[in-house]
């Protein structure tokens, strides 16, 4: 069972930038895809980015789209979201997600997902 372990989210204001790693417990040469996720209270879960593991294509979900980056640090073995431009209404608990088999078509939906961290919180204040 691989778990995966995010880190990095916190309390900050509009504007600034802010980054989260993603962690599993073991290596992951299987999943094809890793993504982060994000649901805020009252909210569905909203897809935020995904990484192709062969290839490194970059999906981003359009809220997104020019603020964040999903990249691998191979040094660390860890998927990384860089947010930049930080708002109020990104403010929501961040999962990690890894996924097996899924394909190109069901990149930005949750229920395609294997595994799943427990989440970090990212609030920003205005």
């Amino acid at each position: 069972q691989v778990q995966l372990v995010e880190s990095g989210g916190g309390l900050v204001q509009a504007g600034v930038s802010l980054r989260l790693s993603c962690a599993a417990s073991e290596r992951t040469p299987n999943m094809r895809f890793m993504a982060w996720f994000r649901q805020a209270p009252g909210a569905e879960r909203e897809f935020v980015a995904a990484l192709r593991r062969i290839g490194g294509n970059t999906y981003y979900g359009d809220s997104v789209k020019g603020r964040f980056t999903i990249s691998r640090d191979h040094a660390k073995d860890t998927v990384d979201l860089q947010m930049n431009s930080l708002k109020p209404e990104d403010t929501a608990v961040y999962y990690c997600a890894a996924g097996r088999s899924l394909i190109l078509s069901s990149v930005r939906m949750a229920a395609a997902y294997n595994y799943w961290g427990q989440g970090t919180q990212v609030t920003v204040s205005s």
